[in-house]
């Protein structure tokens, strides 16, 4: 099956194949409240999901809201988390993104996009993360998976920057399937389509992955230039 010139199409097999073999897609982040989430999606910045879930345990025990955290520093926030990438820079922003939560939201996780992209270490794709999972509303993060995976399977085309990678699968994915969509995408980028050596083997899409009806085709070639060197 040739990969589809109509995009609508595309995506409707796409979303259809994620929806029969990934019913179950969610964040691999352990959190019971939108603080938690917050203070996980912060520290996954560049980080594995298994490495937050090893120190926010201790973390949250000696933190269990913004109020608690925002009456300790840095230093104290970075003793709990230091075996995470840039445990400095994360200690600064979970510091000031805890005071801003107590002095201007009441101590609670703003549902607005605005509002959370104002809080210290919090940048759109973290705003989207919170919007969608701890609110339910419809948003899509991109994160290095999604920009990587809608790219290669042909979803987005031309998107230089994540933003341009959002409006993109916005504009095609319907919005009550957009958050889980944000799942899917990362946990294929994560376990199937990876940066480096990618498990197109092991992929159901690769009917209407536009990367590897490239690769096909490279193939293809490859070995017809073999043969008329024989």
């Amino acid at each position: 099956m040739a990969v589809s010139k109509n995009r609508a199409e595309l995506f409707r097999h796409v979303l259809q194949w994620f929806s029969e073999n990934r019913p179950f897609a969610e964040s691999e982040l352990v959190y019971r409240n939108p603080y938690e989430l917050l203070v996980a999606v912060i520290l996954s910045a560049q980080c594995t999901d298994k490495r937050v879930n090893l120190v926010t345990p201790a973390l949250f025990a000696r933190f269990p809201d913004p109020l608690s955290m925002s009456r300790s520093d840095e230093a104290e926030i970075f003793s709990y988390i230091r075996s995470v990438s840039y445990p400095n820079n994360k200690a600064a922003h979970l510091s000031g993104m805890a005071k801003m939560l107590v002095r201007d939201y009441g101590g609670e996780v703003p549902e607005k996009m605005d509002d959370l992209m104002r809080l210290p270490g919090v940048g759109r794709k973290t705003a989207n993360v919170i919007t969608a999972v701890a609110f339910g509303k419809p948003a899509m993060a991109v994160d290095t998976h999604v920009f990587r995976v809608s790219a290669r399977i042909g979803l987005t085309v031309g998107a230089k920057t994540p933003l341009e990678t959002e409006r993109q699968l916005v504009a095609h994915i319907p919005e009550e399937v957009l958050g889980k969509a944000h799942h899917w995408l990362i946990l294929h980028g994560r376990y199937v389509c990876t940066a480096r050596n990618p498990k197109c083997a092991e992929c159901g899409l690769t009917s209407w992955c536009a990367h590897y009806k490239e690769m096909e085709k490279a193939s293809v070639g490859t070995s017809r230039q073999k043969k008329r060197r024989k």
